[in-house]
């Protein structure tokens, strides 16, 4: 817009711009500086919070375009749903002959139906009880003793501050682990056996020789350290990728404030490993009844049966020895539901205290 020339040759100044309107007012003549009314939200800044307050939740996606925005992930993914399908979900279809008196001459479709009939025998042989309370005996011990190792061997291999050493070091702990079970069970029958080393020694020392290796008293003793000997350093792995994630500044800090190793491990170390303690004893608590088969089967006839049974041998000799595989296949159901039932009510304590567990609900 062009200056006009006043009368004496000057030139005026352009109009001043009209002045802001007052706030707009709602559809219900109130103005929007006081929230708005008859329902309507002004423009202020509590009104914009009220608006963020009482906002719809963003729609979720449908399962089309979560399909055609991940499906190379999912086609990635193929592979493994088709291992899983084959070796795990069609097989437990075959539970079924657990309600059959199974005949496998005449196969799923030509077995009598006989309802719960194979789990009342079940519950009722006493064999099957005496391998749950060594299963549970063992699986207890196991979780006493055996699940802290692999965490204190972890701190003290994370402690080690020569690299190299730290190497030579897990690769020592983490042989025996790629061990079979019949070399570490011949290994201390080698050492503990009526003629192994250790007998020896007493015997050349004028004492009698001392078969650890058929003492059904020292069998928890025995297959404790077999399993501390043979796997305690390869659960250290995951220990350490969870020591190598925890900030190094913590400790730098701690020091400075005059912190001591105990505190800054009490305070800084056994914390940042608590989210994996908690989700690898849920883990551990859902298979508290599988403690093995071929350690327990190849000692089973040394220690005896009525100490070393498990229900794993016990599910053994009912199918393949006995043919019995309805009872076989009651007993492996069984310990499915019962290893189903202790992960989620693991999975739910872990929650009450903080953590997410295995999985958490959306």
């Amino acid at each position: 817009m062009t200056d006009r020339a006043d009368s004496s040759g000057g030139t005026t100044a352009p109009p001043a711009p009209r002045s802001a309107a007052p706030a707009a007012t709602g559809s219900g003549g109130g103005s929007g500086s006081d929230g708005g009314r008859g329902g309507r939200v002004g423009r202020g800044p509590r009104a914009v919070r009220r608006r963020g307050a009482g906002a719809p939740r963003p729609r979720r996606r449908s399962l089309r375009s979560r399909l055609r925005r991940d499906w190379q992930l999912l086609l990635m993914t193929l592979p493994a749903i088709a291992l899983l399908a084959v070796f795990h979900y069609t097989p437990t279809l075959g539970n079924i002959i657990a309600f059959q008196d199974y005949n496998p001459w005449d196969g799923v479709i030509g077995s009598p139906w006989v309802g719960f009939s194979q789990f009342e025998r079940l519950f009722t042989d006493a064999r099957f009880w005496s391998a749950a309370g060594n299963t549970l005996m063992i699986a207890g011990i196991q979780l006493v003793f055996f699940f802290p190792i692999p965490i204190a061997l972890a701190i003290l291999l994370d402690s080690v501050l020569s690299r190299r050493m730290r190497l030579v070091l897990q690769s020592i702990v983490y042989m025996p682990h790629f061990f079979s079970w019949v070399l570490v069970v011949t290994l201390f029958q080698q050492v503990l056996g009526g003629a192994g080393l250790f007998s020896q020694i007493l015997r050349q020392n004028g004492y009698a020789p001392l078969d650890v290796m058929t003492n059904p008293d020292a069998f928890l003793f025995v297959v404790t350290s077999q399993m501390i000997w043979k796997d305690a350093g390869w659960g250290t792995i995951i220990f350490l990728a969870a020591l190598a994630a925890i900030n190094q500044n913590l400790y730098e800090s701690a020091a400075v404030d005059g912190a001591g190793r105990w505190r800054r491990m009490w305070h800084i170390t056994l914390p940042g490993l608590r989210p994996v303690i908690i989700l690898l004893l849920i883990l551990k608590l859902g298979d508290i009844l599988n403690v093995g088969f071929e350690q327990f089967y190849l000692q089973r006839d040394a220690f005896g049966a009525n100490v070393s049974e498990v229900l794993d041998t016990f599910i053994y000799h009912q199918t393949l020895v006995t043919g019995n595989f309805s009872a076989g296949a009651v007993a492996g159901l069984v310990k499915g539901i019962v290893g189903l039932i202790l992960i989620v009510l693991a999975n739910k304590l872990a929650h009450k205290m903080g953590e997410n567990g295995i999985y958490r609900r959306s």
